[in-house]
């Protein structure tokens, strides 16, 4: 997700769709985890347009998330480490640890890590754009925590959540800490606030079937499908 023209929520392999340029104008990255569709164009990305760009690209992530990244992405024998490249003092990326609830200004915009529950560690944000604000869950199953972050949420016009699975995987479901339709369901009656719902995550070869059954289960909430180049005003 990118937000104006400098800031990207995850890296999966939607970045691919970006232009050099459009890469190169991005000086942010907040991973809400590190599963391999959420951070698989980070390291081409970071190679592609490190000499391009005066500063390091930062990229954000709980201390979990981003020894992740370190011990299995960044350490030599799957990508160079970035971090240290061209020179240790100025490398092409640099890490910046973030923790639950710390919110992280950027000019007039302000990130903050939310609550999920996932089968690594994982975060959602709310992004705040001053006037109203964007809550993504990234990767989640039930969590009440979530919820009660999203709950205290003022100025909530967006809430683009995940469904992974039709109702017949719902076992799936709970193992890989997704949300099926009855799920999400279950969940939504946690929510207090008035906003757009928007579904993702849907998985290739079910999403006619998973929104036929969130139309069943959800109708009431007038949830939509998200789109590839869906743009956003907040």
């Amino acid at each position: 997700m990118l937000v104006d023209q400098d800031v990207l929520v995850d890296a999966g392999t939607g970045v691919a769709d970006l232009s050099i340029a459009e890469l190169a104008m991005i000086d942010h990255v907040f991973l809400t985890h590190t599963h391999l569709d959420h951070i698989a164009s980070l390291p081409l990305m970071v190679d592609t347009v490190g000499d391009r760009r005066s500063q390091p690209l930062t990229v954000y992530g709980t201390e979990a998330v981003l020894t992740i990244l370190r011990n299995h992405i960044f350490n030599w024998a799957i990508w160079p480490d970035f971090s240290e490249i061209p020179t240790a003092d100025k490398p092409f990326m640099r890490f910046q640890t973030i923790e639950l609830g710390q919110t992280v200004k950027l000019g007039g915009r302000q990130l903050t890590p939310l609550p999920v529950e996932h089968t690594v560690p994982a975060v959602g944000y709310q992004i705040d754009s001053g006037q109203a604000s964007l809550v993504f869950s990234g990767d989640t199953g039930i969590c009440d925590g979530f919820w009660k972050a999203v709950n205290k949420v003022r100025n909530l016009k967006h809430l683009i959540v995940e469904c992974a699975f039709s109702n017949r995987e719902e076992r799936l479901a709970i193992v890989s800490r997704h949300l099926c339709p009855s799920m999400l369901a279950t969940e939504l009656q946690k929510l207090e606030r008035q906003c757009e719902i928007h579904i993702t995550h849907l998985k290739p070869g079910q999403i006619e079937l998973t929104m036929e059954e969130i139309e069943d289960c959800l109708g009431s909430f007038k949830p939509k499908m998200l789109q590839n180049n869906q743009i956003f005003e907040f």
